[in-house]
């Protein structure tokens, strides 16, 4: 393009250009013409300078075409490598423009475009990203892909994303977690070697399907999390012995807590930096003191101690070291102290509720004046801040869940309480056997020991997981292969929290195609 002027606008800049080619190829037989049949004029929104947004005002021509054989008589002249046929803007500012909607999305893309200059509405952002889609970058097949299902709508749609893992690249978005779906995408991209999944039967039937010569890899922490959920069900059928052991636990429990020593206050922060200064400078006196005794002078004390002389004199001449008693001030809770005790002794603890109510009733400070004060009172008095241990209610028996996981526990438990409720459960021969079959097989998932996985599940098939195994042993080929390889598919998960992400700035307005675009614009 030949620049002709540059106009300043009100509202920008006007630049105006015409082409330097004095011929131009008929687009439709090639051949070349320089016969003028009429001039235009086409304006072209490009990007801005300075701030200011810029308007270029093309003299473009209208052709007749040479050829006689063809059938087209005239032509338009095109910018091929600066705007698109018909458009409205160049092809570098379309191209900011549509990153801007794949990224934030209309409203909020509009929003910044026009601080950017380069004004557009949300709409037609929205449609630059759905129309607009640039061939994809040419690069090698996967080998490892991952797979894994995205609520669309929790429990009513959902669809699956497909991963590179070595990569870490989103390939694809399928709008459900059919089979069909699946097995139809990997025909469309041979190559692959590996899939890794969960345990569901429908990403086992395509992968089957598409790829029959892949190796299936089973996730294992969903293999932990399905062995989890079997030990729960097992230990659900006991409820009834379980909810009584704990009622016996937590009795004895609130016995042992009445008969306890009540428990002292715990010096605050301040207090023990207080009371660290204060075992220094006696330890340096009595130090001092010492080396009086034994004759040495001021100045060597001085220069062994690392004191001033001013300092150790004043010292001995006392005959101790300083303590520097705090000297109690007033405050402007001494007004309110009757309330604020008052409230205490009928049970309020709530800070913010008590200043709220000093401050009904003229208190003018801040929530951490009243908060100070309350910090303090529970140290004083921390009973008054355990209302359950009053009751003797330090334990409470835990829920299924929790007992299923204080069971599968391999490591210390937290209290003393949590080690004997479990004991006591161990000591059902069914639980037992159970747990000790449930954590043979979650080390071998976790990759402790050098178990044989056989051994382990026929051990687990003896006990009350037989279901579990039975299952298991359906697939036990991706089982093997989780053990073996590295593959999982916790890089999925993570491209699913970044899709939610990207979903939810949508609001729940557009389409799996918008969003399908926005994810591998992103990736």
């Amino acid at each position: 393009m030949l620049v002709r002027q540059i106009l300043p606008a009100p509202d920008g800049l006007v630049i105006v250009a015409a082409s330097r080619n004095r011929t131009v190829a008929c687009p439709d037989c090639g051949f070349l013409s320089a016969l003028v049949h009429s001039r235009y004029e086409r304006r072209l929104q490009d990007l801005p300078w300075q701030g200011r947004p810029v308007t270029l005002r093309i003299q473009a021509r209208r052709l007749r075409c040479r050829n006689p054989e063809c059938r087209r008589q005239t032509f338009a002249e095109r910018l091929a490598a600066g705007a698109a046929a018909a458009a409205r803007r160049t092809l570098r500012l379309a191209d900011l423009q549509r990153h801007l909607g794949l990224a934030l999305g209309g409203e909020a893309g509009a929003r910044l475009a026009s601080r950017l200059a380069i004004a557009i509405s949300a709409d037609t952002l929205i449609r630059m990203t759905r129309r607009d889609h640039p061939p994809p970058e040419p690069s090698p097949p996967p080998r490892v892909l991952g797979v894994d299902d995205w609520a669309w709508r929790r429990g009513h749609r959902y669809g699956s994303i497909l991963l590179d893992l070595e990569r870490n690249r989103v390939l694809d978005l399928l709008p459900d977690r059919q089979a069909e779906t699946l097995s139809h995408w990997l025909r469309q991209h041979p190559g692959v070697e590996v899939v890794a999944r969960d345990r569901a039967c429908t990403y086992a039937d395509g992968a089957r399907q598409g790829a029959p010569g892949a190796v299936q890899v089973a996730d294992r922490w969903h293999l932990l999390r399905n062995l989890g959920d079997a030990v729960q069900a097992v230990v659900g059928r006991h409820h009834a012995a379980i909810r009584r052991i704990g009622r016996e636990v937590a009795a004895g429990c609130a016995i042992r807590a009445a008969a306890a020593v009540p428990m002292q206050a715990r010096p605050s922060a301040a207090q023990q930096r207080q009371e660290t200064g204060r075992a220094r400078r006696q330890a340096r006196y009595e130090e001092a003191a010492h080396m009086q005794a034994a004759g040495a002078s001021i100045s060597d004390m001085s220069r062994q101690l690392n004191a001033d002389r001013k300092t150790l004199r004043r010292w001995l001449q006392a005959g101790a070291a300083p303590s520097w008693p705090r000297i109690p001030r007033g405050s402007i809770l001494d007004r309110h102290r009757t309330t604020l005790e008052q409230r205490w002794a009928e049970g309020c603890h709530n800070a913010v509720r008590l200043w709220r109510e000093l401050a009904g009733a003229g208190f003018p400070g801040r929530p951490s004046t009243v908060r100070a004060w309350a910090t303090e009172r529970r140290r004083r008095d921390p009973a008054d801040s355990q209302p359950g241990a009053a009751r003797g209610q330090i334990w409470q028996p835990p829920t299924l869940r929790r007992t299923t996981r204080l069971l599968m526990a391999d490591g210390e438990l937290p209290s003393d309480t949590d080690r004997t409720f479990a004991a006591r459960l161990l000591e059902m021969p069914a639980l037992l056997a159970t747990v000790v079959a449930a954590r043979r097989i979650a080390r071998l998932l976790r990759r402790e020991g050098d178990d044989r996985l056989e051994e382990a599940l026929d051990e687990a098939a003896a006990s009350p997981l037989a279901s579990f195994v039975t299952e298991l042993r359906k697939d036990i080929a991706a089982v093997r292969a989780a053990l073996e390889l590295p593959w999982t598919t916790s890089p999925v998960e993570g491209q699913i929290n970044r899709l939610k992400m990207i979903k939810r700035t949508m609001y729940g307005r557009a389409g799996f195609e918008l969003l399908r675009a926005r994810v591998l614009c992103v990736s």
